[in-house]
C-alpha cells in the first residue's frame, strides 16, 4: 500500500499529461529490457523504488534476498530493476513494460488494486501450478490469497503483506489544545471537532490531513475517501453491503447518499481550512512530506493514514525518528455516527507476480520462494511496517513485539474492508479522486462532484451501474 515541492494544480490538459507520462515510461523502458534474448540464468525483478532518496527499505531487503538466492543457486544471477516513481507513474510504467517480451521483467511488484486489470489485459501468468507444489502457500491467510485471485478462479500473485489504516495524532499538539492523550473519537463529528480545536488553540499546526485529489493517487482514494465511505451507515462487514460495489447485482453503485456524505467530510476539511493548504494537499509528494516533515517536526495534529508509516522512521531509513512511538498516538477511524462496529479500516497490499511474457518464469518463482521463507517474510513485514499474511509469522512473539503499533494495526483487521478489485476499479478510483479534488478546491459543490462521478462511473464501467439512494 505505502506513497509519497510545491506543486500547484496541473494546468496542462489531461490528454497531454497522459501522453507525457507514456513518453516518459516508454523512454525509461528501453534500458530496463527484459524477456527476448535474456540470459536464461538471470532473473530480472522490477519493483517500486521510493521517490525519497533516503528511504531504501525495499532496496535493502531485495539486495539481501539476492545474495541468499545467488548463494543457494550457483550460476544463477539476479538483476534488480528499480522503477523510481510516484504510485500513478509506477503503474503506467509497469503496464508499458508488461506489453512486450522485450521489456517484460521476470518478476514484478503489483499493487492489489491494479492486479485484476493487468490479469484481464493478459499481462500476468497464473501461478496455480507453482503454488500447488509449494508447501509454504498453506501458511498464507485466505483473505490475502484472494487479493491476487482473478474472476477465473486462478491466482496471479503471491502477497507480501497487508496493511490497515487509522488516525495518527501528535500528543504534544493535543496537550496544547487540551485534547485527551487517550483520544478515541466515536464519530466523524468528533474527528472534525478535534481538528477545529487544534486550529483554534494551536494555529501554527495543520489540524488534520486527509489525502485528496488526483496528484495523491490511490492514497486519496483509499486512505482518504474509502476510509470515510466504508464507515457510512450504508456500509457493513460483508460484500453485500459494500457501499462502492453491489455484490448481488455485480454492478457499481451510483447516486448514493453515502458517497455524498463522504465528499461532504472532505469538503468540510478544506473549506474550513482544517487541512493542509490546498496547494500542499495537491502536491504529488504530499505523503512524503507528511512522513518526512510534518509529523516528525510536530507540524501536523491528526493524520488519516496507514500502518506502514514507521518504515520511514526506523534506523537506516534516512528519516530516523526513534521517538515516534512516544510522540504519536493511535486511534481507530470511527464510523460516521458511531454505528456498529464503531470503527473502520481499509486493507490492501502488494503482490509479486510473473508477467505472461517473462523469459524465465521458473527462475522467478524460485526467487519468490526465497523471499517468502518464514524468516525473510518476517524480516520484510518488520522492515516495511507491514502486517503479516503468513500465519506462522503472525503467531511469532518476535513479530508481535518487534515494533510499537503492530498490535494496534493488526487488531484493525477485524473491522477492515477490501477494495472491489475488479478490472474497472483503477478508473473508478480516478473518478473518485476527481470528485475529491473538485470539493477540495471549491471548483465543485458536493452535488456537482457526485453527479460528475456518477457520469464518469458509467463510462468507466460500461454502464454497469445500479442506482442507490
Amino acid at each position: 500500500m505505502l506513497v509519497r515541492p510545491t506543486a500547484a494544480r496541473p494546468t496542462a490538459p489531461s490528454s497531454l499529461l497522459v501522453a507525457a507520462a507514456l513518453t516518459i515510461a516508454a523512454g525509461s523502458l528501453t534500458a530496463c529490457g527484459g524477456g527476448s534474448g535474456s540470459d536464461p540464468d538471470t532473473v530480472k525483478i522490477s519493483f517500486k523504488q521510493s521517490t525519497d532518496n533516503s528511504v531504501k527499505v525495499m532496496d535493502t531487503y531485495l539486495a539481501d534476498v539476492k545474495k541468499q538466492f545467488e548463494k543457494a543457486n550457483p550460476g544463477k544471477k539476479v538483476e534488480l530493476v528499480p522503477i523510481k516513481a510516484p504510485d500513478s507513474e509506477y503503474y503506467t510504467k509497469v503496464q508499458q513494460m508488461l506489453r512486450s517480451p522485450k521489456t517484460a521483467p521476470d518478476l514484478v511488484y503489483e499493487d492489489t488494486f491494479l492486479i485484476n486489470s493487468d490479469i484481464t489485459s493478459g499481462y500476468l501468468k497464473p501461478l496455480d501450478a507453482y503454488l500447488a507444489k509449494w508447501p509454504d502457500w498453506n501458511q498464507f491467510i485466505d483473505t490475502a490469497k484472494t487479493a491476487a485471485k482473478a474472476e477465473d478462479g486462478k491466482t496471479y500473485g503471491v502477497p507480501d503483506g497487508t496493511d490497515t489504516r487509522g488516525l495518527w495524532f501528535d500528543k504534544a499538539i493535543f496537550k496544547k489544545a487540551g485534547l485527551p492523550k487517550d483520544w478515541q473519537p466515536k464519530t466523524w463529528e468528533e474527528v472534525l471537532s478535534a481538528a477545529r480545536t487544534i486550529k483554534e488553540k494551536v494555529p501554527d499546526a495543520i489540524p488534520l490531513n486527509v489525502y485528496t485529489g488526483k496528484p495523491a493517487g490511490e492514497a486519496a482514494t483509499m486512505q482518504g475517501f474509502e476510509m470515510l465511505l466504508y464507515g457510512t451507515s450504508s456500509a457493513g462487514a460483508t460484500a453485500a453491503s459494500d457501499p462502492l460495489y453491489d455484490g448481488s447485482s455485480k454492478k457499481w453503485i451510483a447516486g448514493s447518499q453515502a458517497f455524498k456524505d463522504a465528499l461532504t467530510f472532505v469538503e468540510t476539511v478544506y473549506k474550513e481550512k482544517l487541512g493542509p493548504d490546498v496547494s500542499d494537499a495537491l502536491d504529488p509528494n504530499v505523503a512524503t512530506r507528511v512522513r518526512g516533515e510534518w509529523l516528525p517536526q510536530g507540524k501536523l495534529g491528526i493524520n488519516l493514514d496507514g500502518s506502514w508509516l514507521p518504515q520511514d522512521w526506523l534506523p537506516g531509513s534516512g528519516h530516523e525518528w526513534p521517538e515516534w512511538s512516544t510522540k504519536l498516538g493511535l486511534a481507530a477511524m470511527p464510523t460516521q455516527n458511531g454505528q456498529a462496529p464503531g470503527r473502520v479500516s481499509m486493507s490492501g497490499g502488494w503482490t509479486w507476480a510473473i508477467p505472461s511474457k517473462a523469459a524465465n518464469p521458473d527462475l522467478a518463482f524460485e526467487f519468490v520462494k526465497t523471499m517468502q521463507t518464514k524468516a525473510n517474510a518476517q524480516k520484510w513485514y518488520i522492515a516495511n511496517s507491514g502486517i503479516a499474511v503468513r500465519k506462522d509469522v503472525a503467531a511469532d512473539p518476535s513479530y508481535v513485539d518487534a515494533q510499537p503499533g503492530i498490535k494496534f494495526f493488526t487488531d484493525l483487521v477485524a473491522s477492515t474492508h477490501y477494495r472491489p478489485a475488479y478490472p474497472a476499479y483503477p478508473k473508478v478510483s480516478t473518478a473518485i479522486q476527481e470528485a475529491m479534488e473538485g470539493v477540495t478546491t471549491g471548483d465543485a459543490s458536493v452535488e456537482e462532484a457526485a453527479s460528475a462521478y456518477d457520469e464518469a462511473l458509467r463510462s468507466a464501467t460500461d454502464d454497469q451501474v445500479v442506482e442507490k439512494r
